[in-house]
């Protein structure tokens, strides 16, 4: 069972034995594989979960983490053009776009986009909506996490809560990420 090689609908495991893992689903008491790879069963938790060996498209669901870049805004809504999907970084994602709405950007209220997003920024964000491809950013780890200077175009480095440019000394401000400038999805 461990390392064998499945399609998408051949069985994995039993309800009562696992529950689902990744690339997996259950109907009727029966774990199946949604992708073509290897089954792998987490010892831990029980998880039967699918390593996708196939070079299909990654697929993003409700909840997934993605990348993007800032490509648009309007007065209510940023446009990222899509990266890649957190777990799939070798990936990456082609043509994909997706928005988020100012009621989606922090869990209080946003009077002005323009002063938590620019374009070029890169932010981490959730999907909320896979079919319209909504994403939200209220978590305290998601948001920019690489900004760039409005005036010079160099990397603002954060400082105090602010970002400061070490270039012109430009200081702006951004719906941070926990993790901005670490360099770590």
């Amino acid at each position: 069972m461990e390392g064998s090689f499945v399609l998408p609908g051949d069985v994995v495991g039993s309800s009562e034995e696992f529950v689902p893992g990744d690339c997996t689903y259950a109907r009727g008491g029966t774990i199946f594989a949604s992708t073509t790879g290897l089954i792998r069963i987490d010892p831990k938790t029980r998880a039967a979960s699918v390593m996708p060996k196939a070079n299909a498209p990654v697929k993003l669901c409700h909840g997934d983490i993605v990348v993007g870049e800032v490509i648009d805004m309007k007065e209510s809504l940023v446009i990222l053009s899509l990266a890649f999907k957190k777990g799939f970084e070798n990936r990456p994602l082609s043509d994909e776009e997706a928005t988020i709405h100012i009621s989606n950007v922090r869990n209080s209220y946003v009077k002005d986009l323009r002063h938590l997003f620019s374009i070029r920024d890169i932010v981490k964000a959730k999907i909320v909506d896979e079919r319209q491809m909504r994403l939200a950013t209220g978590d305290e780890d998601l948001g920019v996490i690489k900004a760039y200077c409005n005036r010079c175009m160099t990397s603002l480095r954060r400082k105090d809560g602010k970002l400061v440019c070490p270039s012109c000394g430009n200081t702006e401000t951004r719906k941070l990420s926990s993790s901005y400038g670490l360099g770590v999805v």
